[in-house]
């Protein structure tokens, strides 16, 4: 599923993002190389991190 379409991230690598320490959007745009534009992922993209973070707990 893809989370941004602004930046063509898919669900995969936010999760991803999250399992390397990501903790936030920010953190995970940025360890791929990309930033939030328009911001409507920013919700979806922070529950997929809160998701991983329980997860891994």
């Amino acid at each position: 599923m893809v989370v941004c379409s602004c930046n063509a991230i898919r669900e995969r690598d936010v999760r991803e993002a999250a399992r390397s320490g990501a903790g936030c959007p920010i953190q995970a745009y940025a360890s791929l190389g990309r930033r939030p534009r328009c911001g409507q992922c920013l919700p979806f993209a922070r529950e997929l991190i809160a998701e991983e973070r329980a997860a891994a707990a």
